[in-house]
């Protein structure tokens, strides 16, 4: 069975974000384990997954309203590192790389959701 939100060119970015946030947490203290670093990797990883549950869904509608949620988390996401900035447990480069990615995202949600809105009318 082939599944369809993997072509999606958002699905794709959404991915490799998530993977990007792994990668920056596991540099965290311990001490975030259950924190910051758990918080964080649930949100990046619910970007994606938001997109593929919405993709499966029978109406545009549906789609639609599961890529506000992406967003949604997305937001979350660049929320709580901005806070491991200010805890010093990113530095300002690798916060520049990530939120690069993150604002592609977000145009990339955008824009699929508007051009699902103008198929529903």
């Amino acid at each position: 069975m082939a599944f369809s939100f993997k072509n999606l060119e958002v699905w794709k970015v959404s991915k490799s974000f998530a993977k990007d946030v792994y990668e920056l947490t596991s540099t965290f203290p311990q001490d975030e384990k259950y924190g910051l670093t758990s918080q964080l990797r649930r949100a990046a990883v619910s970007v994606m997954s938001n997109i593929a549950e919405g993709a499966g869904r029978k109406h545009k509608k549906e789609f639609v309203q599961f890529l506000y949620l992406a967003r949604g988390s997305l937001n979350e996401t660049i929320a709580q590192l901005e806070i491991s900035f200010e805890f010093g447990y990113l530095d300002q480069n690798a916060l520049d790389l990530v939120e690069e990615k993150a604002e592609r995202i977000n145009q990339m949600l955008w824009k699929l959701s508007k051009s699902l809105d103008t198929v529903n009318g």
